[in-house]
């Protein structure tokens, strides 16, 4: 029961800004999930969620990794793996240097973006299926922010 509803925490906090703990429990009350003030705390300890800007300017939860929001293993695989990525409608093709495009997926994926639905990759290329083509703009913005 605990990683389902870990599971659905971590859907939540990509799909939604959750900004108290509060409001992360009546999401998941509404999912189905009976819990109280102090599991929503132990089970934001575990996940090592942390508090991050929104686009709206407010706080709210997020997934991070061990040093930063990303994580700065992954932050250097796709900055040194890249070589590029472009659009064609509600794909993204990522160009990368030859035998990189495993790990550079794995950053991708880390990032845990709700905006991607899959990620496929080859040597050096990979296909990011995204759920529009305005979604795919924004994926391409917010990884052109981290490297």
């Amino acid at each position: 029961m605990k990683k389902k509803r870990h599971k659905k925490i971590v859907e939540l906090i990509n799909q939604f800004d959750i900004e108290t703990q509060e409001e992360l429990a009546d999401k998941l009350r509404a999912e189905g999930f009976e819990v109280t003030q102090a599991t929503v705390s132990r089970d934001i300890r575990e996940l090592k969620l942390s508090k991050v800007s929104s686009e709206r300017g407010h706080q709210k939860y997020a997934v991070v990794g061990t040093d930063s929001a990303l994580g700065d293993k992954y932050i250097r695989v796709l900055s040194e793996g890249m070589i590029g990525m472009s659009s064609a409608q509600s794909i993204l093709v990522v160009k990368t240097v030859s035998g990189m495009a495993m790990a550079v997926a794995a950053a991708l994926d880390a990032m845990n973006l709700q905006e991607i639905v899959g990620t496929i990759a080859g040597d050096d290329t990979i296909m990011l299926a995204i759920r529009t083509p305005e979604d795919a703009q924004i994926v391409m913005d917010k990884v052109n922010e981290l490297i």
